[in-house]
């Protein structure tokens, strides 16, 4: 029986405590959060207004949502605030209440906890490793023809790092629309895309009501703990009854005005990109090096490797990782992702290398 604890991206204290380490010296390779941390704007800003906590959000959340709609390039009353993307995934499944769900895998687990609470039933679409993790549109078509009346794609996907260029994605919206299936797009990495524009299917909302695109601030803003999420659909009506199905002011006044901030600060957002596209394209070409891994095409912040040396499983290259307080993820708790696998984001520079050097050695 194997007795090897199985550890989430975000278990950094229950990993420190297991291996008696310092969560002070620990390099997260495993949450995929933006390694340049909370913008300096933003926290001057929430720092010089931390008198709004003594007074209610505005309950429309008017300027956010004006600002978000500049940033995205649509119209304010397609977008729909909410405490992170995790809440608006309840919210959207609820208020859809869909019987049969397909869900692009392997991926992000919190769809199917939800899902798990509607009723729905849920299958998975594998994307398959040797054709590198690239959807075959045509035949995901072919199989949403089987009953199914709601689809969950993740874009960037989740462990995989793999993307649907916008080419792709029509193809399927239009196919939905035809059949009456709901799409929910997860955007949570796009704006680490080498070109979000090839990749965002926010401008499909002003032409498809079958399709709503979530996002948030977690990962690109390094601003988990702000629970800051938005929800984008041209469906007017569905919108309205997601609303009506929300806590009111389920934002806080904090995370309205710093998103207000965040969005606008396009110094953060350029350094950002400029450190993630480099460093990626660097990370991407260095892990083709690696003898013992296979290393796959990333859209994300983000890469997939999968073990070549059958001697060595994830957990072996977790451990070797975390022993030079290096934390990667094991991804053996993926569902659909057969063989073994670990994913790591791309950090500052300096710890790139040595994660490399680590790698090298196994």
């Amino acid at each position: 029986m194997d007795t090897r604890p199985v550890f989430h991206g975000s278990d950094i204290e229950k990993i420190c405590q297991y291996y008696s380490l310092k969560k002070e010296d620990i390099v997260n390779f495993g949450a995929n959060v933006n390694p340049l941390g909370l913008s300096a704007r933003v926290k001057d800003s929430i720092a010089a207004n931390l008198d709004l906590l003594s007074s209610y959000p505005d309950r429309e959340y008017t300027a956010l949502r004006t600002i978000i709609a500049g940033y995205c390039g649509i119209p304010a009353d397609f977008i729909l605030p909410g405490s992170g993307s995790s809440e608006l995934i309840a919210l959207l499944i609820e208020a859809r209440a869909p019987r049969h769900t397909l869900v692009l895998g392997p991926t992000y687990s919190e769809y199917s906890r939800e899902l798990s609470f509607s009723g729905s039933t849920q299958e998975y679409y594998h994307l398959d490793a040797s054709a590198d993790f690239k959807l075959d549109a045509d035949d995901l078509c072919r199989t949403l023809n089987s009953g199914y009346d709601f689809l969950i794609l993740c874009n960037p996907n989740n462990p995989t790092s793999s993307a649907i260029l916008n080419g792709d994605m029509e193809k399927i919206l239009a196919f939905c629309a035809k059949k009456d299936i709901f799409v929910m797009v997860d955007e949570t990495y796009a704006e680490f895309a080498p070109d979000t524009s090839e990749i965002t299917a926010i401008p499909f909302t002003r032409t498809y009501s079958n399709l709503m695109v979530l996002r948030g601030v977690s990962k690109f803003f390094a601003a988990p703990g702000m629970r800051l999420g938005y929800g984008i659909t041209g469906n007017k009506t569905f919108l309205k009854k997601m609303k009506e199905k929300q806590i009111p002011w389920s934002l806080n006044s904090i995370g309205a005005f710093a998103g207000e901030i965040m969005f606008r600060d396009k110094e953060y957002i350029q350094k950002t990109r400029s450190l993630i596209l480099s460093e990626r394209e660097r990370m991407y070409t260095e892990a083709k090096k690696l003898p013992a891994f296979r290393a796959y095409y990333p859209y994300a912040n983000f890469l997939l490797l999968k073990i070549q040396n059958p001697d060595v499983t994830s957990f072996d290259a977790f451990e070797r990782c975390i022993k030079n307080n290096l934390m990667i993820r094991d991804c053996s708790s993926f569902q659909c992702l057969d063989g073994e696998f670990i994913r790591f984001c791309i950090m500052m520079p300096e710890d790139n290398t040595r994660l490399l050097e680590v790698l090298r050695k196994i």
